[in-house]
């Protein structure tokens, strides 16, 4: 079962949040934070699986949280949820390291379909906010040259397509047949040879590169 922190300073929305999540019986919520600082108390005494996290609170924002929970449990996952349709808020979380970005307007059934999508390694941005924050997020690449012919193996070349594609690593594991360990142990070798921080950018330089079909 999936363990989520909801960070959220408003306790109507905290508890309608909670509601619609244990609806799926692989989530449970098990605390709740009021805003940013709060929840990394929280992550320093308790284990979770995800974050979902508001951006305006008081305090500490959702931004300069991703932030540091991304510095101190990066394998922890964090949802940004916001009222908020602000290309701004959404390009600064994600190049903080969050690993979804959606607005409080989503459907119930999309918002628990993006939790799963986190917890596989996927990436959900809302449509508006993609839309707007995508081209910006490629361009801001573009300092990245990198010759792949050299700096990646065929192998390492065709991970980073799927990976672009929105593969998990379970997912690439069985198109290559391999085991999902020796996936991350390529991704951990293609992140270095490319400079990029995480998968979300690595994503991001396949689109960029035209390695996703």
């Amino acid at each position: 079962m999936w363990r989520i922190l909801i960070v959220e300073d408003q306790v109507i929305v905290r508890q309608g949040l909670k509601i619609i999540l244990e609806q799926d019986e692989r989530i449970n919520v098990p605390h709740e934070a009021e805003n940013g600082k709060e929840a990394i108390e929280i992550l320093e005494q308790h284990l979770v699986d995800l974050v979902m996290m508001d951006v305006r609170m008081p305090i500490m924002n959702g931004i300069e949280a991703t932030r540091i929970i991304k510095q101190k449990w990066p394998s922890v996952k964090i949802l940004v949820l916001t009222t908020f349709n602000d290309d701004e808020y959404a390009l600064s979380a994600l190049k903080e390291g969050a690993d979804g970005f959606l607005l409080k307007t989503t459907e119930s059934k999309k918002l628990i379909e993006a939790v799963h999508s986190c917890m596989r390694g996927g990436m959900t941005i809302h449509d508006e906010v993609a839309a707007k924050v995508m081209p910006r997020l490629l361009k801001g690449m573009e300092q990245k040259k990198i010759d792949l012919s050299i700096s990646l193996s065929d192998r390492e070349l065709l991970i980073t397509r799927l990976v672009g594609e929105g593969k998990t690593n379970k997912e690439i594991a069985q198109t290559l047949h391999l085991s999902i360990g020796t996936v991350k142990n390529h991704l951990t070798q293609i992140l270095q040879k490319t400079n990029l921080r995480d998968r979300t950018q690595l994503a991001i330089f396949a689109v960029k590169h035209d390695l996703t079909y």
